[in-house]
């Protein structure tokens, strides 16, 4: 059991790291190069937003979805109580996150799928963690 349990804890630790640090590094490049082609991204991904440029949508994402899994990962490293709490809304955000981007951008992307089964991965492995099946 406890070798289950250690097991789940570093994957939840793997999946949130990779959140942060992906989200961010891709926050910080749109925010540094807002026409989106250091990602090989069109502006015309943008046609059914406001924005008209990615500077906005990668603060928006250094904001709303690195700094949430920043944090859960800190707290997910301490030994209080409520540390798997902080797992669940920053795998909650990130699934909301993703499904906003899909409604005004209109298409999957594998990477957009990627995401969706990590964030469902932390919210599942989260409530494992503290105890709670979901499935």
């Amino acid at each position: 059991m406890i070798n289950k349990m250690y097991f789940m804890k570093y994957f939840l630790l793997v999946l949130i790291s990779f959140v942060a640090a992906t989200s961010i590094i891709v926050g910080l490049l749109l925010m540094s190069i807002p026409d989106g082609t250091a990602l090989s991204f069109s502006l015309g991904l943008l046609k059914k937003t406001n924005f008209h440029d990615f500077q906005i949508p990668g603060f928006l994402m250094v904001l709303f979805v690195g700094l949430p899994n920043v944090l859960a990962l800190f707290y997910v490293t301490q030994n209080t109580p409520q540390k798997n709490n902080f797992a669940i809304v920053a795998g909650l955000i990130l699934l909301i996150w993703i499904l906003i981007q899909y409604y005004f951008v209109s298409e999957l992307f594998w990477v957009n799928t990627l995401y969706m089964t990590i964030a469902v991965s932390i919210i599942l492995t989260a409530f494992q963690l503290k105890g709670k099946s979901m499935i």
